[in-house]
């Protein structure tokens, strides 16, 4: 069985790094000329981003940095081998890799917006804590304060005497 699909139109998603020899204008120009390659080769662009100068995890060709581009196509799978060896042969890409992508559903999206909510609403309530936390005084201090509450205290011969200084007043009722 083949690797690739014969027939009908599959949806992939390209991740690619253009090498840092170039300035980000030229990078762009460069990213450019990869969506020409693809939509050459029979495919249809759905989605693109452009992510910029970033640092690499390890050196590629002595480049320690690159320029990522990220496209998402739909494309018949006998035509993936053919862009796929172009993009090897392209002097301008110093690594790429094409996945299969699975197409969302609205159930889907919908989904995954209700989980980002909630976790935007924990994030919030974090910050909040924080807040608060930021606003009362440290323990420290509650620390200091309390010793200095222990050496204020009255000694209990100094507590009797003064009771019975008060029971013993005559200008009690």
């Amino acid at each position: 069985m083949s690797k690739t699909k014969t027939t009908g139109t599959t949806h992939y998603e390209i991740l690619f790094i253009v090498p840092n020899k170039f300035t980000d204008d030229e990078a762009k120009t460069v990213v450019g000329q990869v969506e020409k390659m693809l939509t050459d080769g029979g495919g249809k662009i759905t989605g693109r981003e452009y992510w910029g100068k970033k640092r690499l995890a390890y050196e590629i060709k002595h480049n320690a940095f690159g320029y990522y581009g990220l496209f998402e196509f739909d494309l018949e799978g006998a035509n993936l081998a053919k862009i796929d060896s172009n993009l090897r042969l392209f002097a301008n890409v110093l690594r790429h890799q094409i996945v299969v992508k699975k197409t969302k559903s609205e159930e889907d999206i919908a989904r995954e917006n209700k989980i980002r909510a909630k976790i935007d609403s924990k994030k919030a309530e974090a910050d909040k804590k924080q807040e608060i936390k930021n606003k009362i005084p440290s323990t420290s201090t509650n620390v200091s304060k309390t010793k200095e509450n222990k050496d204020s205290r009255v000694d209990l011969k100094d507590l009797d005497e003064k009771l019975e200084g008060i029971l013993n007043a005559d200008d009690l009722i």
